[in-house]
């Protein structure tokens, strides 16, 4: 079963990764004519605990942020969202920065990172008290982000999945492929991505993903190709028991079509495209599509199409709000499985 049924207690999910600040242009103006920089806090696993708190489950961060004003922040954004922050450690050091000049029309987005040595970055896996943090946890998240930052966050990656499956938690991981961050140390990206994803349950990742993680191409187009790159990844990790993905078609960088879509080595369903227009902030988007992915299996009890409808609504909701994460509950996902764009009174 991919998630928990009658036979285990409700849900419990913790998220293992970094807490960052966002600072951007206002206006889409680029980097380098701006005095000016909008903030907002992120990080791929507290985006989507945050989207699975405002969704009323129980959400726990595992990290660390530093002992400062920045710090706070992280937290207080974190805790009024609803997720519980006690095992969020705090040192001394720097908070994990990233810059983003938003697109405009056939302009892209573009991301500079700026976190080496942050304090989560120089965390040991040591640095965790594995057994509070794991306390009555039922699923582990984290994403290919935390191993891409540098040999310590790949050994803390590892350690967090291992203690969970230790536990006999359900891991889901986000494989998040960053090129820039493991280009900056001396990575072997596919060998630690393998061994994280053959203890995963539920992998969120596309045909991309497989084809990094089994050095292969898949030559098929569309559904065909993801569903053969399911199959062979169901083959080479006999512990998967899902697969999801958005499939993204970009027009300009104000209008995108997505569908969603889930992959069991028995079934598979992908939904409809929906045109996403006049997209106001798509950073985020895939943090938002896997808390509505878990949120959907949670409470239908490993339906998948319940499942890639609900994660697609998350989704697409997400591309209208500013910011990293999401803040909808469920009568918003109600209303857009609905339809209708008229003024709700």
């Amino acid at each position: 079963m991919i998630v928990p049924g009658a036979q285990r207690p409700a849900a419990r999910l913790a998220f293992l990764g970094e807490l960052l600040v966002r600072l951007s242009p206002p206006g889409r103006q680029l980097l380098k004519q701006t005095r000016a920089l909008d903030l907002h806090v992120g990080g791929a696993e507290a985006n989507v605990a945050i989207g699975l708190a405002r969704l009323s489950h129980d959400a726990r961060m595992i990290g660390r942020v530093p002992d400062s004003a920045l710090g706070d922040l992280a937290i207080g954004v974190l805790r009024g969202a609803g997720v519980d922050c006690r095992h969020v450690t705090r040192a001394t050091g720097r908070m994990g920065l990233y810059f983003l000049t938003p697109g405009a029309g056939l302009r892209a987005s573009e991301i500079v990172y700026d976190r080496g040595d942050s304090v989560f970055a120089l965390a040991d896996a040591d640095d965790i008290d594995w057994d509070g943090a794991l306390d009555g946890v039922t699923h582990l998240h984290l994403s290919g982000i935390t191993p891409a930052l540098g040999a310590r966050s790949a050994a803390l990656a590892l350690a967090g999945v291992r203690a969970a499956k230790e536990r006999d938690i359900v891991v889901s991981f986000d494989g998040n492929y960053r090129a820039q961050l493991w280009s900056a140390w001396d990575s072997d990206p596919r060998t630690i991505l393998r061994e994280l994803v053959g203890m995963a349950d539920i992998l969120f990742g596309n045909h991309r993903d497989v084809a990094l993680l089994l050095d292969r191409d898949f030559k098929g187009d569309g559904p065909d190709r993801r569903r053969e790159a399911a199959e062979a990844a169901f083959t080479a990790f006999p512990n998967l028991l899902a697969i999801a993905s958005t499939a993204r078609h970009i027009v300009d960088t104000d209008c995108h079509r997505l569908a969603a879509r889930i992959d069991t080595a028995a079934q598979q369903f992908q939904t409809p495209e929906v045109v996403l227009s006049n997209i106001v902030d798509r950073i985020g988007a895939g943090d938002a599509f896997a808390a509505g992915v878990l949120h959907g299996l949670l409470t239908s009890d490993g339906d998948i199409k319940v499942a890639a409808q609900t994660g697609l609504a998350l989704a697409a909701l997400k591309h209208s709000l500013p910011g990293d994460a999401s803040y909808f509950d469920q009568n918003d996902i109600d209303a857009f499985l609905r339809g209708g764009l008229d003024v709700r009174r």
